[in-house]
């Protein structure tokens, strides 16, 4: 995949909270998971890349910050709640002229994905520092670009089906765990003229966002995640067109 003339401006969100309050997860991102992957996009060509978290003002997103966003990658587990709502209209209202939404891990139960979904989102779970192996669904999809047919997370947390989304538009990539589970790891949809990406991997105790593969997928997403700019459409009540007079 060619990176575009201009850059895509990406926004990094994380709650960033394990990170200050949980030793274990402050030993792998000492910096906070958003600093960690922001650092690899940063390394990518054509890739403008900001940070936000929770605890900012406006948490981070500010209008002006918004309208300068083209693809936000979210990451969100234990302060979902304290997402303010008239941020997530801003945002639902972005992605839907455009904006793409990368959702990471325990994202699907953020408050932006349970709108996008229009679904609980909920889903069964354990942490027990199982093996992981995503398997390729959808061969030759932008997003899985230089991934083979499988790759393996030597520990994560399981997420087992069935998990309460919408049917994916596009399906890429499921999960098979340790203990006899499968989930729907890597998916897509489109809403209005934003393209969505929710990807499983990514517990904040486990180095999952140094692995190549992970980063692959992540950098890849953001690329197809980008506006695709078509002319500006209208609603609502018109004059006929006279196409037949």
């Amino acid at each position: 995949m060619q990176p575009p003339a201009t850059p895509i401006r990406v926004t990094v969100w994380n709650e960033f909270r394990h990170e200050k309050t949980k030793e274990a997860a402050r030993a792998v991102y000492p910096d906070g998971i958003h600093v960690a992957l922001a650092r690899h996009l940063s390394a990518q060509d054509g890739l403008a890349v900001r940070t936000a978290t929770l605890d900012e003002p406006d948490h981070g997103l500010p209008d002006a910050v918004l309208e300068a966003t083209d693809v936000i990658i979210w990451w969100g587990h234990v302060a979902h709640g304290e997402v303010r709502d008239d941020i997530v209209e801003k945002l639902h209202a972005r992605i839907l002229g455009g904006m793409g939404f990368i959702g990471l891990h325990s994202a699907h139960f953020s408050k932006i994905f349970r709108r996008l979904m229009g679904s609980s989102c909920d889903l069964k779970w354990r942490v027990a520092d199982e093996r992981e192996v995503l398997w390729v669904t959808k061969p030759g999809h932008p997003i899985l670009q230089g991934i083979s047919d499988h790759f393996v997370i030597a520990q994560e947390e399981m997420y087992g089906e069935h998990f309460d989304i919408p049917e994916p538009d596009e399906l890429l990539l499921i999960s098979s765990f340790a203990g006899g589970e499968v989930f729907r790891s890597g998916c897509t949809w489109t809403r209005g003229a934003g393209r969505i990406f929710y990807f499983r991997p990514g517990h904040e105790t486990y180095p999952v966002y140094y692995q190549s593969e992970v980063l692959r997928i992540i950098t890849n997403a953001v690329r197809w995640a980008a506006p695709v700019h078509a002319p500006l459409q209208t609603y609502g009540k018109r004059a006929p067109v006279g196409w037949f007079e």
